[in-house]
């Protein structure tokens, strides 16, 4: 049962990474930016929620131990 729930809250993670960096590319893309920098900016919301969400994991992680 630990195996599903992990794995679930990991796939769920990778969504709300991928729906933060669509909605930051297209923001970006609104504001008038080259498709390069949407790009770019959409990264770095990918990178800041699956960095996030690791620092969460470890956090909790050592306070349950």
């Amino acid at each position: 049962m630990n195996v599903a729930a992990t794995l679930l809250t990991i796939a769920f993670v990778i969504v709300i990474a991928l729906l933060a960096a669509a909605g930051a590319g297209k923001l970006a893309r609104m504001d008038g930016a080259t498709y390069p920098t949407a790009l770019t900016r959409a990264a770095t919301a990918f990178a800041a929620v699956i960095t996030l969400a690791a620092v969460v994991a470890g956090a909790l992680a050592a306070l349950f131990t």
